[in-house]
């Protein structure tokens, strides 16, 4: 193997490895109670995104000594500093928890049907085939993103928005 031939087989192995990790960022829907948010009614399955907190390092120049000055408004001796850094958290961690269709009702149907209705609002283009694969989940995301879901998850919300799932009218 030659110098030439190493980035060459580097790519290859990237490429290799990004395939072979499509559609795996996002989590399984949860669907055990315990892992359910506080409240949640027996029998619902949920899925959750976590947003990690945005921390920023700050370096800071502390004056430890003053300048000296001289009757005349002249420095005698230059202030002396030291270097701070510490970490400031900018954006605290978000854990966000949405309801979800439960895996039972994730059929090939139902998301041949999610397929087709994203696919008619121009969101997703691959093929109909029931599986929720990468390009369903990045459509999914794309979705539910102007309404504050960054998920490739479908939400119970955005399954009844498209259609899918039956919507609770009032009683009365």
């Amino acid at each position: 193997m030659t110098l030439r031939t190493l980035p060459l087989l580097a790519a290859l192995l990237l490429a290799g490895c990004d395939a072979s990790l499509a559609g795996r960022g996002e989590p399984d829907i949860v669907e055990t109670l315990a892992e359910a948010p506080p409240g949640a009614e027996p029998g619902t399955c949920w899925g959750k995104v976590v947003t990690p907190a945005v921390i920023e390092t700050v370096t800071e120049q502390v004056l430890v000594q003053p300048a000296g000055a001289k009757g005349d408004s002249t420095i005698a001796a230059p202030g002396i500093y030291r270097t701070e850094t510490h970490q400031a958290i900018i954006e605290e961690r978000k854990v966000t928890w949405f309801q979800t269709p439960c895996p039972a009702d994730l059929t090939p149907d139902f998301v041949s049907s999610l397929q087709r209705a994203l696919e008619a609002r121009d969101l997703y283009r691959g093929p109909v085939n029931g599986e929720i694969d990468a390009r369903t989940r990045a459509a999914i995301r794309k979705f539910q993103k102007p309404d504050g879901l960054n998920s490739g998850i479908v939400s119970m919300a955005s399954a009844r928005k498209l259609g899918l799932v039956a919507v609770d009218l009032p009683k009365g």
